[in-house]
């Protein structure tokens, strides 16, 4: 994982939106095209590419927070599970979604049992929450890391957004991440 940490920003950027980008061009073909088999084959290409967000954001939280001054104070278990918990919301939803595109039960006109939706919705928007605070905390240890001094939402809210949308963030944040976890600094860091 520590790997994550030496990509450069075009290699982070291929791994989480332009691999992606291209796997959803084949399924639209092949949804077009009646070919509904791809789908199998790119579906668990995507769901590891989304495991390696998920790696990014731990890889990155970690190794942060393992450097951060003693004068700040932040809670890594919290976000170890803030982030454990969006993860397996995000593996059982496309586990359950699989279940329901392999049995076709759209295709020969069922309707599913949609009961479950008054279950997912606060579980989809807990797992909202937990992703923001996650982006959160790496925003503010980020800066904490950079400046060296206790800092206030007003002064990582750019990084915060950065990281959010981060097909334009990795761009700004991955360069940033490399200067602070230099080759000579990532020999320390063992998460």
């Amino acid at each position: 994982m520590i790997n994550f940490l030496r990509l450069k920003h075009w290699q982070l950027f291929f791994l989480l939106v332009g691999i992606p980008l291209i796997l959803s061009f084949i399924s639209i073909g092949a949804l077009i095209t009646g070919m509904i088999t791809v789908i199998f084959y790119v579906f668990p290409i995507l769901v590891l590419v989304m495991g390696c967000f998920f790696g990014w954001l731990y890889t990155v939280g970690a190794n942060l927070y393992k450097i951060l001054p003693q004068f700040v104070s932040m809670n890594f278990t919290r976000f170890k599970i803030f982030l454990i918990i969006p993860a397996l919301y995000f593996v059982l939803t496309n586990i359950f979604m699989f279940i329901l595109v392999s049995k076709r039960l759209f295709a020969h006109g069922e309707i599913p049992n949609l009961g479950f939706i008054g279950f997912i919705i606060p579980l989809h928007l807990f797992a909202m929450f937990c992703i923001f605070y996650c982006l959160y905390f790496i925003a503010k240890a980020l800066k904490v890391v950079e400046w060296q001094k206790p800092v206030t939402f007003s002064d990582f809210a750019g990084d915060f957004l950065l990281i959010w949308f981060y097909p334009i963030g990795i761009w700004i944040i991955q360069p940033r991440i490399n200067k602070i976890f230099g080759s000579n600094n990532v020999e320390r860091m063992s998460y």
